[in-house]
C-alpha cells in the first residue's frame, strides 16, 4: 500500500522518522526529498497523490498554516481511494486544523509507536476492500 505523508516543512524530521517506520512495516511511503532540484514540485506531489492509497497528515501549528497541507487534505477528502485511509497524527499540539479532521481518530505519540497503530488501521481497511 502506498502512503502519502502530508506535512509542513517545519515537521520534516518527524515526517522522515514516520516514513522510515512505515517502510520498515512493509508500506511504500512517499518521500518528498526524492524530488530533485529543478523538478516541478506541484507536479511531483500530484503524481504521488495519484499513486497513493492512504494519507497520513501531520498536525502542528505549522501544518495548520500550510496551504499545501490544506490542499492535500482536500484532495484526500474528495477521493474514494482515501475513504477510511486519511489518518491525522498530532506531532505538535494545536487546535488549529481543518474541522473535518475532528471526527477522525487522531493518533499521538512517537513515530515508531504511532506507525504500529497506523499499520493496523491501514491493514484493516485493505482487508475490507
Amino acid at each position: 500500500m502506498n502512503v502519502f505523508i502530508s506535512y509542513a516543512s517545519q515537521d520534516v524530521e518527524w515526517a522522515r522518522e514516520l516514513t522510515k517506520a512505515l517502510k520498515r512495516s512493509g508500506f511504500r511511503a512517499w518521500d518528498p526529498s526524492e524530488i530533485g532540484p529543478g523538478e516541478n514540485w506541484s507536479l511531483e506531489i500530484g503524481k504521488a497523490l495519484e499513486k497513493s492509497d492512504a494519507m497520513v497528515v501531520l498536525l502542528s501549528p505549522a501544518s495548520a498554516r500550510s496551504e499545501s497541507v490544506k490542499r492535500e487534505i482536500d484532495y484526500a477528502l474528495t477521493s474514494k481511494r482515501f475513504h477510511e485511509r486519511l489518518i491525522p497524527v498530532m506531532v505538535k499540539q494545536t487546535t488549529k486544523y481543518p474541522w473535518v479532521l475532528a471526527d477522525l481518530v487522531i493518533e499521538k505519540g512517537e513515530p515508531n509507536e504511532v506507525v504500529k497503530r497506523i499499520a493496523k488501521r491501514l491493514r484493516a481497511t485493505s482487508s475490507m476492500n
